[in-house]
């Protein structure tokens, strides 16, 4: 480094370091204001990542959104939990509840969520109940830590191990308009 951009270097760092000196002390003894302001709660969803998917739904899937929303109400969990499960839902069985499907299946995966009852998700009874299976993803789901702040992607794969971890991304729009439509119905 040269001597013109070491002095440089160093002259910064003596202010920074010297304005926390003295600023730190009277800082210290300063009388706290009150911040009466309530916290700020965040109101708007995280901007949706990538190109964006949407699929009609017919009954059944309407059902299933209605299920999936129930069950994160009744694990107490919030609004985002519930998208990032439909988001999750529609990327795995496009909000079917799918049973058996012989040569096309993924090895045991079942349900709305592709569960295994191989990898421990439950039996195949409980994996095609659309109550049941949103729990098990939920209670997967609040183990991620940081699954609130971060991109939905990410904590759907987290939760699912997919071989396509960035696919649940498309569905973050729907999700978030299905939620809106239905959380407080």
């Amino acid at each position: 480094m040269n001597t013109i951009m070491r002095k440089s270097v160093l002259s910064v760092a003596g202010l920074a370091f010297a304005g926390g000196v003295f600023a730190g002390p009277v800082a210290a003894h300063a009388t706290p204001v009150a911040d009466t302001k309530p916290a700020a709660v965040q109101t708007v969803a995280p901007k949706p990542q990538g190109e964006q998917s949407h699929i009609g739904l017919n009954d059944e899937q309407t059902a299933n959104v209605k299920a999936i929303i129930a069950a994160t109400k009744k694990a107490g969990l919030p609004e985002r939990a519930a998208v990032i499960s439909i988001a999750t839902s529609l990327q795995e069985s496009k909000l079917e509840n799918l049973g058996h499907l012989g040569d096309r299946n993924d090895h045991d995966s079942l349900g709305l969520f592709q569960q295994r009852p191989s990898s421990g998700w439950g039996t195949p009874e409980q994996i095609t109940d659309p109550e049941y299976s949103t729990s098990a993803f939920l209670k997967g789901l609040k183990q991620v830590d940081g699954w609130q702040d971060m991109p939905l992607t990410d904590a759907a794969q987290t939760v699912q191990v997919s071989a396509y971890p960035d696919a649940y991304a498309q569905w973050e729009q729907q999700a978030t308009d299905l939620v809106a439509q239905y959380w407080n119905s």
